[in-house]
């Protein structure tokens, strides 16, 4: 079993990234977000580990925040946070259809 140590840190940083505009903005739907899509990424990253190819459920959250975050990025072409998000979820996407082959 390989674990996907990348698809973790990915799910980290959502969380992460979800705690940091809770704290310096007050957003509780910048925290609701960033743990659901933390918490589904790291539930994609366990199945990931168990089977390389069962990525279901990891590319429906990294699919979900590229689209939404990029949309918003291009909304308000600020690069923090939404642009970071959707190009590290679009990084995700990749390394997800590339170990798929």
């Amino acid at each position: 079993m390989a674990i996907d140590w990348i698809g973790f840190a990915y799910a980290a940083l959502l969380m992460l990234g979800g705690f940091m505009g809770f704290s310096r903005k007050g957003s509780i739907v910048s925290l609701a977000a960033g743990l659901t899509f933390g918490l589904l990424a790291a539930y994609g990253a366990l199945r990931v580990s168990y089977n390389p190819r069962d990525i279901k459920i990891s590319l429906i959250a990294a699919v979900c925040l590229s689209v939404v975050m990029g949309m918003r990025y291009l909304r308000s072409r600020k690069i923090m946070p939404a642009g970071i998000v959707a190009a590290i979820s679009i990084s995700m996407i990749l390394k997800l259809l590339i170990n798929l082959f």
